[in-house]
């Protein structure tokens, strides 16, 4: 595939898990990501969270995020996007998956301290960015 290509299926499915998918043509898995996104958005009331977040209002953020759906959300959202990457990549080196796994690994443990330090947006993409850095580092420690 096409580097442009490859960096559109990337950027797609940052923006929105699922889309990176149907440009894959992995259509079930691109309407299966979409419908859990949506899902998870609406039940752990993240969109209003990152609102609430942006404007300062941090402890209103806190007070109507319902945590137990928002858990999920790193996964499916770091998985997207690797999925989509992975298929859109037919030389993919070996330990590519290692930052997004530890970068969701790290998001979900930034979501659980999240209501005691800077908030459910902040502190999960602090440590979401530090899990990918981690996962990096890892993976050309393994590889060499």
């Amino acid at each position: 595939m096409v580097r442009g290509q490859k960096l559109e299926r990337l950027l797609w499915s940052i923006s929105f898990p699922g889309l990176g998918q149907l440009l894959n043509r992995k259509y079930i898995k691109g309407v299966l990501l979409i419908a859990l996104e949506v899902i998870i958005n609406l039940q752990s009331h993240l969109n209003k969270m990152i609102q609430r977040s942006f404007t300062g209002d941090v402890g209103r953020a806190i007070a109507e995020t319902d945590y137990q759906w928002l858990m999920y959300y790193p996964c499916v959202y770091m998985f997207g996007i690797w999925d989509a990457n992975r298929d859109a990549d037919d030389e993919l080196k070996p330990f590519a998956f290692l930052p997004f796994v530890f970068a969701s690994f790290s998001a979900t443990a930034g979501l659980i301290y999240s209501p005691y330090l800077l908030g459910p947006v902040w502190l999960a993409l602090i440590f979401c960015f530090f899990g990918v850095g981690v996962g990096i580092y890892l993976g050309k420690m393994i590889s060499n």
